[in-house]
């Protein structure tokens, strides 16, 4: 049994100027002022046209984000219908060799392979809850295993292993779209798993594309 954080990756090669300008370039067409168009006139034009609302100008770019969470998150993730995603499947991966589950923020364990659970927690001081949390991790996995040798298929086995499970999901979508994301899953009600990776990727697409995502909430 393999634990681990969250985490991500922005796939998509970015580059600031060039987004900008592609940007400015599609909004000048609403107005035809391109004219106006400078060596450094993007910035400013598509800071003002999101503060007036004509979001729908950044629809024109796209950004592709992997994703390595708990299939709980992955849950959340695919109900934004405006976006493209492509998701590790339980049908078809078989997890024979070990199973990975994702470590949440609220319980204290270490990262790491964990070949003998129960010997690890008699060797370390644990709550009660985080010891009934790596127990069902590895609960789940001795079932999973044990489904697959007795002849059941992945997609069979899937049914005994929990939220924690990790997957992979690669998320692509455009800028207007990845500000409604953000705006919802960095806001302090959202939930605290989603807050874990999206406030980072907020903050990191900030410092790519700050005309955009600097007036996203949440960081």
């Amino acid at each position: 049994m393999i634990l681990i954080k969250p985490s991500y990756q922005i796939l998509t090669d970015i580059h600031p100027f060039q987004v900008i300008r592609n940007i400015e370039a599609a909004g000048r067409t609403c107005y035809k002022s391109e004219d106006k168009i400078t060596n450094n006139s993007a910035s400013d034009f598509v800071t003002k046209i999101i503060k007036s609302g004509h979001e729908s100008v950044i629809e024109h770019e796209s950004i592709s984000v992997r994703f390595i969470c708990d299939k709980g998150v992955s849950h959340e993730l695919v109900r934004h219908r405006l976006a493209s995603f492509s998701q590790e499947s339980t049908r078809y991966c078989n997890y024979n060799g070990g199973v990975t589950f994702v470590i949440p923020p609220w319980v204290n364990i270490p990262e790491g392979e964990y070949e003998n659970a129960r010997n690890w927690i008699s060797k370390v001081t644990l709550s009660i809850v985080d010891q009934n949390w790596i127990q069902t991790m590895a609960e789940s996995e001795l079932s999973y295993l044990f489904c697959l040798k007795k002849g059941w298929s992945p997609q069979q086995a899937r049914s005994v292993l929990p939220n924690s499970l990790k997957t992979e999901i690669v998320v692509t979508a455009n800028l207007r779209e990845w500000r409604h994301i953000l705006k919802l899953r960095t806001a302090k009600a959202a939930h605290p798993q989603m807050r874990e990776i999206m406030l980072p990727l907020l903050e990191e697409l900030a410092c790519w594309l700050p005309e955009v995502f600097e007036t996203v909430g949440g960081c």
